[in-house]
């Protein structure tokens, strides 16, 4: 409520309109509109709640934003600017939840994750160890 003097001296009370987009009103980097617009156009559900763009919105924003900053600490542990599709590959197999979410998704240019069997790894023993228990 905005409270606006007049040129009599008479105090009048203004209601505020509902400025701003939606994403705005709600402190969001996300478009709510668009996704509003994308769920009724995609026909989910006969009928789409005002909450609903928002909430969508908001939860998709806070995954991403964990996912970038994760590709941001891997690309800095490598000396590097810029996030590449690298960094996002491993940011998603070194954290327990991102891997259980997106663990079956191919990411172009991520590479593979490295990692060697443990039956291929080298044992404890030497070589004439090694050779005398296979000579029968």
């Amino acid at each position: 409520i905005v409270i606006n003097l007049t040129g009599r001296g008479v105090a009048q009370q203004e209601k505020k309109s509902k400025s701003g987009s939606k994403s705005a009103r709600a402190g969001l980097q996300f478009p709510v509109s668009r996704f509003a617009r994308y769920l009724k156009k995609g026909r989910y559900a006969e009928r789409v709640g005002a909450g609903a763009p928002v909430y969508m919105a908001a939860v998709l924003e806070y995954i991403i934003a964990e996912l970038l900053e994760l590709a941001g600490n891997a690309a800095k542990d490598q000396k590097k600017t810029r996030i590449m599709p690298r960094h996002i590959q491993f940011a998603i197999h070194q954290d327990e939840e991102l891997r259980k979410f997106l663990g079956k998704v191919t990411i172009a240019q991520g590479g593979v994750i490295p990692n060697v069997h443990e039956s291929l790894k080298k044992s404890g023993k030497s070589k004439k160890e090694a050779q005398q228990s296979q000579q029968y």
